[in-house]
């Protein structure tokens, strides 16, 4: 079979680690293009990688690949996804697949008609720990209740989108990856404190039988935490996503007689099994790993939770699948 023609659409900060995933793939993949818009990215787009070409649009090049890895700002993914579709190009969009509802209703019809690879980057599934748990949480008694927390100092990166498009996301997309009880109505509230959007949210959701779920987010806090928590009859277990360790307590003692039991799980570049999954879809013809639909259902959640902050009331979720 022959190379995997590709460009990134985006040299940002992002779009650097997506680049060099793509040239880590290069016995399957030819680097066709950078498109960067913006001088200093195309300035250092070239430096990083100088024998790629590098375009100021996408346009220059479509005729050129047959699957774009779109880096570029949340604002521009429906405009960029849409045109890629429309030239039968297969798409590794980062997440958000598009911006809310309204972009995803009219995206539907269109990625549903197209024969191609449409993979959404929603990188929290690849967590090593998922492997050995998903099949345990799916399954855990009800109700249950769900505490997803990730908070970080100010980076001041992804200014032009509020927290819960950027952070929430993540964590919205793994309610629905790792339960199965579906999120009913949501309720949120928060702060605009560095910025004009919102920089801090608790977005409270309830599930389906009796179950609850919180998510908190925010990018002014003084510390780095990235943790999921569940509490059921089953006991409680936390995963420190940020140390990579997994924690349990159950309703009894474990076998040294602690109450505790503390478990550690390795690291891997969740990028590069991304790209590994997008382009093995490509060439065996299988569906992605992260599929429009999934990128869809977390926008939807992310819409659900905008609109209950800007009207200070809950929001009932309702999936169109």
């Amino acid at each position: 079979m022959s190379k995997i023609k590709v460009a990134v659409l985006g040299f940002g900060h992002l779009g650097k680690w997506h680049c060099q995933k793509v040239t880590a793939h290069s016995e399957i993949v030819d680097f066709v293009a950078i498109v960067e818009k913006f001088p200093a990215g195309q300035a250092a787009a070239k430096a990083a990688h100088p024998t790629v070409r590098v375009v100021s649009d996408v346009s220059e090049v479509i005729n050129e690949i047959d699957a774009a890895i779109v880096v570029t700002p949340t604002s521009t993914h429906f405009e960029l996804v849409t045109y890629l579709l429309n030239h039968n190009k297969h798409v590794f969009c980062e997440k958000p697949l598009c911006s809310n509802d309204a972009e995803a209703s009219q995206l539907r019809g269109l990625a549903a008609s197209k024969d191609v690879v449409i993979q959404v980057g929603h990188s929290e599934r690849f967590h090593k720990a998922w492997e050995s748990l998903r099949e345990s949480l799916q399954s855990l008694p009800t109700p249950y209740s769900v505490r997803i927390t990730r908070v970080a100092p100010f980076k001041g990166r992804a200014t032009d989108v509020d927290v819960v498009q950027d952070l929430a996301i993540h964590d919205l997309d793994l309610l629905l990856y790792l339960f199965k009880q579906r999120p009913t109505s949501i309720s949120a509230r928060g702060l605009k404190i560095r910025t004009s959007k919102w920089d801090h949210a608790i977005i409270d959701l309830s599930l389906e039988d009796n179950c609850q779920a919180v998510v908190t987010v925010g990018r002014n806090a003084t510390r780095e935490v990235r943790e999921l928590e569940v509490v059921s009859k089953s006991g409680t277990m936390t995963v420190d996503l940020f140390a990579n360790k997994i924690l349990n307590a159950g309703p009894g003692t474990f076998g040294d007689g602690s109450f505790v039991q503390e478990a550690a799980y390795p690291k891997r570049d969740h990028l590069l099994i991304e790209h590994d999954h997008f382009y093995r879809s490509i060439r065996d013809q299988v569906p992605a790993v992260v599929t429009y639909r999934d990128g869809f259902n977390a926008v939807h959640l992310v819409d659900c939770a905008l609109k209950s902050l800007d009207l200070m009331a809950p929001v009932a979720v309702k999936f169109l699948e």
